[in-house]
């Protein structure tokens, strides 16, 4: 089966930056589009920043200017640099990846288990 593992949540000051990584394994025909979710205790995922194949970007209004994401194809991967970060970015975050098993089958979506991020003043 297809696998996401996210890494490169902890604790930082707000103003401080932390940088998530996720890797993609298993089996994989393609990926699609990547990205980064994030769930805050008591309300919905919502979406953060996504990238195309063809790097491509796409970002929240809350995280424009001071989150960039990013992609290695070769290394089935994709990168969440967060800076100047404040306490309302805290949150688990989840990466997200649209793959094909075969050329046969459609795309669909694989979710990491998430990597917390906590931010204190």
């Amino acid at each position: 089966q297809v696998q996401l593992t996210e890494s490169g949540g902890g604790l930082v000051q707000a103003g401080g930056s932390l940088r998530l990584s996720c890797a993609a394994s298993g089996r994989i025909f393609s990926i699609n589009d990547m990205g980064w979710y994030r769930q805050a205790p008591g309300k919905q995922r919502e979406l953060v920043a996504t990238i195309t194949s063809a790097g491509n970007t796409n970002y929240a209004d809350a995280v424009k200017g001071r989150f960039t994401i990013s992609r290695d194809n070769a290394k089935k991967m994709v990168i969440l640099q967060m800076n100047s970060l404040k306490p309302e970015d805290a949150a688990l975050y989840y990466c997200n990846a649209v793959v094909t098993t075969s050329s046969y089958t459609r795309a669909v979506g694989v979710w990491g288990q998430g990597t917390l991020v906590t931010v204190v003043s």
